[in-house]
Formats: C-alpha cells, sequence, structure tokens
C-alpha cells in the first residue's frame, strides 16, 4: 500500500483531492493534525514517509516543500503554478503526445492550471499536427465557477450580505498577465501570447474554455479539426464529441463533479468555435493530480475518479 501526503489539504484543491483518496483501498494517507499541518519539521517528516506527495499550496510554499522533501524517494505533484513550464518537471496533462511516458518515469509533476488546461487540450493538437500555425494569433474566453477562487471567493460568494455584483459573470485577469499564459504558450508551441479573457460566474464549479477561430487560418478547416481531435485523444480522460449542445445552447456547468473533459466544434466553413468543458476542481485540478498518482503508480488511470465509463 502506498503512503500518500497532501501537503495543504486545507484547501479546496486539497480537500477534493482527500475526499477522492480516503475511499480508496490502495493508498494510505498521512494526515498531520492542526496544530502541526504548518509546521516544517512535521511536514519534512510526513514529505520523508510519503511514497506520493500533492502539493496544494502558493507557489512559495510550494518551492519550500520541494526543498524540504530533497532527499527523500517521495513523488511529487504540485498543483501550484510553480513549476508548470520547468523542462526538469512533467507537464501533467497525459493526453499530450509523450507526456504520459514522462509522468509515468518522473518524480516531480507540475499539475496544469485550469483554464490552461481547456486551452491546452483544444490549440496544442492542431499546432503539433500542423493545421494552427504556431504563430498564430488566439483570442481565448474561459468562463469558471467562483470555487476556483478558493476558500476566500467561495466564501464571498456563499456569504447571505454578499454584494449584488457576484450575482452577474465578472471578467478577470485584466492586465492580461494571468498566471496560466505561460503555460498555454508553451505546451501548445505558440510564438505569442494569446489574448486571454477569463470570467468566474455565479455557480459553484465547471469550467468552459471557448476558442474563436477563422476557417482560414486552420489548414483543412473545420473538418481538419474533428479529424485531429478525434485521432489525438484516443486514450484518458479527454475526448471528442460532436453535437455535444443542449438545444442550440452549451452550459459552462456541465461537467460540475466529474474528472474528465470534452471537446466539441461548432461553426461553419467562415468561422469556427472550439470548447472545451470540464470541471474546475476535476480534470481542472484535484482530478488531475489523481489522475497522474495514478499513471506514476501504475493504476489504471480513471481509478477513483468520477468519469461516466460508457461516454470515455
Amino acid at each position: 500500500m502506498k503512503k500518500v501526503f497532501i501537503d495543504g489539504s486545507a484547501g479546496t484543491t486539497g480537500l477534493r483531492i482527500y475526499e477522492r483518496l480516503r475511499q480508496r483501498k490502495d493508498v494510505s494517507l498521512i494526515i498531520l493534525p492542526d496544530d502541526r499541518r504548518k509546521d516544517d519539521r512535521y511536514r519534512k517528516e510526513a514529505l520523508f514517509e510519503a511514497d506520493v506527495a500533492f502539493l496544494c499550496l502558493p507557489d512559495d510554499a510550494a518551492r519550500q516543500a520541494v526543498a524540504l522533501a530533497s532527499g527523500s524517494e517521495c513523488a511529487i505533484i504540485d498543483t501550484s503554478t510553480a513549476h508548470r513550464t520547468n523542462d526538469l518537471w512533467a507537464y501533467g496533462f497525459p493526453e499530450l503526445k509523450g507526456q504520459r511516458e514522462k509522468i509515468k518515469n518522473s518524480s516531480r509533476i507540475a499539475n496544469p492550471g485550469c483554464h490552461a488546461s481547456g486551452f491546452t487540450a483544444l490549440i496544442a493538437p492542431l499546432v503539433s499536427e500542423g493545421a494552427l500555425s504556431p504563430d498564430a494569433k488566439i483570442s481565448c474566453t474561459s468562463l469558471t465557477g467562483y470555487s476556483g477562487g478558493g476558500k476566500k471567493m467561495i466564501a464571498q460568494y456563499e456569504a447571505e450580505d454578499r454584494s449584488a455584483l457576484l450575482s452577474a459573470p465578472r471578467l478577470y485577469g485584466l492586465t492580461q498577465t494571468h498566471k496560466h499564459l505561460p503555460e498555454m504558450k508553451k505546451l501548445c508551441g505558440l510564438e505569442n501570447y494569446p489574448v486571454f479573457s477569463p470570467i468566474v460566474a455565479d455557480f459553484y464549479s465547471g469550467m468552459q474554455t471557448v476558442i474563436p477561430l477563422f476557417a482560414g487560418d486552420i489548414n483543412g478547416g473545420i473538418d481538419a479539426i474533428k479529424e485531429i481531435y478525434t485521432d489525438y485523444y484516443k486514450t484518458g480522460l479527454v475526448r471528442f464529441r460532436e453535437n455535444a449542445d443542449e438545444n442550440g445552447f452549451l452550459s459552462a456547468g456541465a461537467f460540475s463533479g466529474r474528472d474528465d473533459m470534452e471537446l466539441s466544434v461548432f461553426g461553419n466553413g467562415e468561422r469556427i468555435t472550439l470548447t472545451a468543458r470540464f470541471d474546475n476542481l476535476g480534470k481542472g485540478a484535484s482530478g488531475a493530480a489523481i489522475q497522474n498518482m495514478n499513471i506514476l503508480l501504475g493504476e489504471d488511470e480513471k481509478t477513483g475518479l468520477n468519469v461516466w465509463e460508457e461516454e470515455i
């Protein structure tokens, strides 16, 4: 039985990982009492005892945890932004070509950002397969539930006396310096950062990443995109599905509570819309982290995750 430590288990991502893992018989959780979970001495002991550790921490604290684990045999899955563009770390999106083997053979795995997961799933295959030029100028809008903002934002949205402004969708990342941009550019092989517009709305969890394109920017047009997605996503927790809309609408909450992702393509011979739907806490965070752990341990990567078996 493998020993697992969640450093930062009180946060939103850490709690979701804990909820998934506590039901499993193949892992044993190392749990520090409240008065020890921020004490470096006990954290280091847990890291040296664990076979796998999830870091659910701010960037600086995640870097410190990696330093504490130096010399141990613990494999680390970091859910922060700290190591996502570090070439010494495997990027934890196994559906990208070559990444599953890197994850399997690595002791340092950087879990992707939530918005970045949808963007990368849609754009990386088009660039790598030659359908979209690396110098393409891309814009992206990504809608998320408020749980993506962590405990503080959850409390704001669920407060009885909350601001009326929270009842409508809110655009953020206004300076075009969102922390997911570096990994979006690098993992997709792009030469330019996308114009990225993240939006948080009044629903707990779920995510919808939307990328508009002109058909003339795609070698082969809309049909080529569909063929690439169908061929590219044959294994893992990402799949392409046609006619995925709900009577002309597409809900960002459709995958709330799930750990898989659905890609769709809409449009015509002139204009195209690419969409990725998933849960910001699932395939966008804790679900992806557990998927990476499963691969690392040689388990079926869907083990302990909420996916619709008949649809994957």
